[in-house]
């Protein structure tokens, strides 16, 4: 899910740029071949092979919906801080990079039906940190990001103390572990989430949190990076990850909507979920 988010410039830079196209007479169009731009490098989700190809989950699942939708699809990679304002300029049709669905963000996008839904995590090379994740553990529930006191998260902030946290910039979780964690723990922000892990790994860091689908899908490249503690679910992380448009493109995400609600029926998402995750991400 990573679970993942916009930086706060580029929402503010999307915003205003929105505003601009929005003002603009807007016609129907007849959409019969979409731009899709997605980050390239958060394997699973998404990742390019070594002669540029695009693979992982979702441009597999997008091949699948856009087939369905009778819509010739081009993806492309983009930078997290050039999506919104690539979007709003009419450089890309559709984001489709994990993007978490939140009230804030729907102030300046428009979103698919959620297309996965996934849980987070705590990881550490070091166990005596944090202890490894575990099936006995229970899953945190949080309805907001507001600072918490549920046990489990003073249990957390009793390990961490003193700690260093990494987070991968321009993520969902930023305001989770600010607000639980940034005055007991020194909070460390990387641009990738590899340059965050090879820390992690080589002992710069003490503890990384991003989405469990991230860790255990490449949990043969991280070595000794493992999950721990328990996974971290609810209304914090809204309702899933979507594809995001252009506010006035209405007909092309109601295309979108029908084609993901047919691959959430006939299984198609689980599949491609178990696959890529190892895990079912159905919302």
């Amino acid at each position: 899910m990573k679970i993942r988010t916009i930086r706060v410039a580029s929402l503010l830079i999307g915003a205003v740029l929105g505003t601009v196209v929005a003002a603009a007479s807007v016609q129907a169009k007849e959409w019969k071949t979409v731009t899709i731009a997605l980050d390239g490098s958060y394997a699973p989700w998404n990742l390019t092979l070594p002669g540029g190809k695009l693979s992982g989950f979702e441009p597999e699942l997008v091949a699948n919906l856009c087939e369905r939708s009778q819509l010739k699809c081009n993806l492309v990679t983009q930078d997290w801080d050039g999506m919104i304002p690539g979007l709003q300029a009419g450089k890309f049709d559709v984001l489709m990079d994990a993007i978490s669905i939140t009230p804030d963000r729907e102030k300046i996008l428009a979103f698919s039906k959620p297309y996965a839904a996934t849980p987070a995590t705590f990881a550490v090379a070091d166990t005596k940190v944090l202890p490894k994740a575990a099936p006995s553990i229970s899953p945190v529930k949080l309805d907001t990001d507001a600072r918490s006191n549920l046990p489990a998260i003073d249990t957390l902030r009793k390990a961490l103390k003193g700690k260093t946290i990494g987070l991968q910039s321009g993520t969902i979780y930023t305001g989770f572990v600010n607000n639980n964690f940034k005055d007991v723990a020194s909070i460390r922000v990387y641009k990738t989430a590899p340059e965050r892990d090879l820390d992690l790994a080589n002992g710069r860091i003490d503890a990384s949190f991003d989405d469990v689908t991230y860790y255990t899908a490449n949990a043969d490249k991280q070595g000794t990076v493992v999950p721990a503690g328990p996974q971290i679910t609810g209304a914090i992380w809204g309702p899933g990850e979507g594809l995001a448009f252009r506010k006035q493109d209405a007909d092309l995400k109601a295309k979108f909507d029908t084609a993901i609600a047919a691959a959430q029926a006939d299984g198609t998402i689980k599949k491609l979920a178990l696959k890529w995750f190892k895990t079912d991400v159905t919302p």
